[in-house]
C-alpha cells in the first residue's frame, strides 16, 4: 500500500515539474546577479545615408536618430482600408506598448508615405489627420511621417535576397512597402519582417524589446567601470 502512495506521489511531483519548472527557471535566471543572457539580434550591416520632411516641414537624416532605435515602415494615402503595413496593429502591439514603457524616448517610428506604388508622397496631412483620429495619443514627434525616398533605406542585400524586388505578389508591386526595418543607433540594420500581419508585428515589437536590452546590457557594463 505504501509503494502504491509512494509511486503516486512520485507521479504528481512530476507532474507539478514538468508544469512549473521552467516558469521556475526562469524566475531563478532573471533573479540571479549575474549578467543575463538573451538573444543578441544580427548585424545587417550600415544602411545608407537617408533625409526626409516630417509633416511640420522639419527636415531630418540619419543623424538626428544617433540616440534612438528607428522603425522605418511605409504608409499609403489610403490607410487605413488599404495599406501595405497593417498600422493598426502596429499601433497596438508597437506604438501603444512603447509611449508607456519609461525607455520610450529612445525609440522612433519612422513611416515613409507612399502613393501606393512606392512613390513618396509631399502632402502629408490626409494620413497626418488619420492617425491623431485613429491612434490613441498620437504623437508625431514620436510616430514620424516621412516625405522622401524610401528605396535608399531599403536597398539591402544578402544571400541573394533583394528588399527592393517587384513583382505583382506584392502591395502596389513593391516588395518593400510591406517590410519593416529596425534600425540600432548606429544605422545599422538589425531585423526585416513582414508588416502585413498580426503575428510579424508582434514579433517585430519583441526584437525591439531585445535591442533595447542590448543597449541596457551595455550601459550597466560601462557604469561598473
Amino acid at each position: 500500500m505504501s509503494k502504491k502512495k509512494s509511486a503516486g506521489l512520485k507521479q504528481k511531483l512530476l507532474v507539478i515539474l514538468l508544469l512549473f519548472g521552467p516558469a521556475f527557471i526562469l524566475v531563478f535566471i532573471s533573479t540571479r546577479g549575474c549578467e543575463h543572457k538573451f538573444k543578441q539580434l544580427d548585424d545587417f550591416g550600415a544602411a545608407k545615408s537617408y533625409s526626409f520632411t516630417d509633416a511640420k516641414g522639419k527636415k531630418y537624416t540619419e543623424k538626428d536618430f544617433d540616440e534612438h532605435l528607428v522603425l522605418v515602415t511605409t504608409i499609403q494615402e489610403s490607410c487605413p482600408d488599404d495599406c501595405a503595413i497593417s498600422v493598426w496593429h502596429l499601433d497596438q502591439l508597437v506604438f501603444q506598448k512603447m509611449r508607456k514603457d519609461p525607455r520610450k524616448d529612445a525609440f522612433r517610428i519612422v513611416s515613409f508615405v507612399t502613393d501606393g506604388e512606392g512613390n513618396p508622397v509631399k502632402d502629408l496631412s490626409s494620413v497626418e489627420q488619420m492617425l491623431y483620429d485613429r491612434v490613441e495619443d498620437y504623437n508625431p514627434d514620436v510616430w514620424i511621417l516621412a516625405s522622401g525616398d524610401a528605396k535608399p533605406l531599403y536597398d539591402f542585400e544578402r544571400n541573394d535576397e533583394r528588399l527592393l524586388r517587384e513583382g505583382d505578389e506584392f502591395y502596389g508591386g513593391q516588395a518593400f512597402q510591406e517590410l519593416m526595418l529596425l534600425l540600432d543607433r548606429n544605422n545599422h540594420l538589425r531585423m526585416v519582417l513582414s508588416g502585413t500581419t498580426e503575428g510579424m508585428i508582434r514579433r517585430m515589437n519583441q526584437h525591439v524589446g531585445l535591442l533595447q536590452k542590448e543597449y541596457d546590457q551595455k550601459a550597466a557594463r560601462e557604469n561598473k567601470k
